[in-house]
């Protein structure tokens, strides 16, 4: 069997001019060049007399350095070491590596990692450089992304705190299960009051176990409906111990360790006690509100429709309540998208408004003049509840009257009917009234504007809103 190969000893330091000697002068330098980033000549005083570096630094400008002091050339910090590095400078001895910092152009500081070495005793020393900016951008990373991390546990540890404290103070009681195996993680107080038993004695059992066996088969379809589809109906099981009936509500969620699943446990009597509050509270004013001659409407903030009295329904020509919710109000309300947009941008302006003359669409076609007011509710912000007053409804244009047709295919229905004098005067009162209702859409109910745009003055403007029962009357005799 040959001998192994042994491995090559590494070069003495001693030998190190024998080596340079052997490569010469110009290859000795490529070979420099090739083993460092940067390399620098510094003369017994400190002072750069020449500089090497790669294309890396063509933006921290290296040549400048000419000249200068090495000391001087780098930061505050650094400077200490950069005596240090020229001290232990020495024949045949290469320093240890030692890390500064440059200051740079770019504005960060550029790293450089250098160790040294003095070919001859009172020559010139040569600082060799490793660049170690990506080594610094790591460890900037590194940083940053540990502040990130404490931020988030910082964060994740408040909300497990607010957690916390809203799981022990909530007055319903309230179980998290494992969804697989139905077994209790967590109680709350109210939970362990309702049940009975410590909190520490609920942990781990069967919630199954918690209830009467007469419940044990609808607790299970329970269960079985919210791990198959991840919804459950409420329903009604009996507690152990003629500790009552409850209402058991199931909700699922994913978290860190599975799938669990949050019981809420309503006693019935809490149940009922609700049931007669709402009796004597919403009821009776729903009640009177549905008993209303003038039609009411609630809408969520997207304008959909909540709740609607039989008023509107008659109004819209609708059947049943069902066929309202759910719907945009926009459906029946206001003659067109302008008139629509009209409305709610000012109820968004000034929270309420009153007496906005516009007309409801029925459901087959049949158009009825409104007044509508309409206020947003303070205690449910979004949701806004529009009182619809359907006006005396308009006869045919006859002498003497304030009636004025509201189309042009209206007003060619009354030629023949009335005189052409009559007809150009309504004619001409349309059209002032429908060229201030336009000069007010388009200001938002700005008065001064609206004189302004119609080249009138505002207290004649005044008169022919009055004229024409056009805006909010009272607010034109406040103004």
């Amino acid at each position: 069997m040959p001998p192994r190969p042994r491995p090559a000893e590494p070069v003495p330091h001693e030998a190190l001019p024998k080596v340079a000697a052997l490569l010469g002068g110009t290859t000795a330098g490529l070979a420099v060049t090739a083993a460092s980033d940067l390399s620098l000549i510094v003369d017994a005083d400190g002072v750069i007399q020449g500089a090497t570096g790669g294309g890396d630094f063509a933006d921290e400008k290296i040549t400048g350095w000419l000249g200068r002091r090495l000391v001087d050339t780098v930061t505050v910090e650094s400077r200490p070491k950069v005596d240090e590095l020229l001290r232990d400078a020495a024949p045949g001895e290469v320093t240890r590596w030692r890390q500064v910092n440059h200051p740079s152009p770019t504005g960060t500081d550029l790293p450089i990692r250098y160790a040294a070495l003095r070919p001859d005793a009172g020559g010139p020393i040569l600082v060799l450089g490793r660049d170690m900016r990506a080594v610094a951008a790591l460890q900037r990373r590194l940083a940053d992304t540990q502040q990130t991390l404490e931020r988030d546990y910082d964060r994740l540890r408040a909300a497990e705190t607010r957690y916390r404290l809203l799981f022990q103070i909530c007055g319903e009681a309230v179980l998290v299960v494992d969804a697989t195996t139905r077994r209790v993680i967590e109680a709350n107080p109210a939970a362990a009051r309702l049940l009975g038993r410590p909190v520490r004695r609920l942990v781990g059992i069967d919630t199954v176990e918690l209830f009467d066996p007469a419940s044990l088969r609808i607790l299970e379809g329970q269960h079985a409906s919210l791990r198959t589809s991840g919804q459950a109906p409420d329903c009604r099981a009996i507690l152990l111990q003629g500790r009552g009936e409850v209402t058991v509500s199931a909700s699922l969620f994913r978290g860190e360790g599975g799938t669990s699943a949050i019981l809420r446990l309503l006693p019935e009597r809490a149940a009922d006690g609700a049931a007669s509050e709402e009796q004597a509270g919403p009821l009776p004013i729903r009640a009177l509100i549905e008993a209303m001659p003038e039609g009411f409407v609630l809408t969520d903030p997207g304008r959909r429709v909540l709740w609607a009295n039989a008023a509107f329904l008659e109004l819209a020509q609708l059947a049943a309540e069902g066929q309202a919710k759910g719907r945009p109000i926009d459906s029946w309300l206001c003659r067109d998208e302008t008139d629509a947009r009209t409305l709610f941008a000012t109820l968004q302006d000034h929270g309420s408004v009153r007496r906005y003359a516009s007309v409801v669409r029925g459901a087959y076609g049949a158009l009825e003049d409104v007044e509508i007011a309409a206020v947003t509710a303070p205690g449910s912000p979004g949701c806004v509840g529009f009182s619809i007053r359907a006006l005396p409804p308009r006869s045919s244009l006859n002498i003497g009257t304030r009636t004025e047709p509201r189309s042009v295919e209206q007003m060619a229905e009354l030629v023949g009917r009335v005189s052409m004098k009559t007809l150009v005067r309504e004619t001409t009162d349309l059209i002032e009234k429908l060229c201030i209702e336009a000069a007010l859409r388009i200001t938002r109910d700005n008065r001064a504007s609206a004189a302004e745009m119609l080249g009138l003055s505002r207290q004649g403007l005044y008169a022919k809103m009055r004229r024409y029962g056009v805006g909010d009357l009272d607010a034109v005799e406040e103004g």
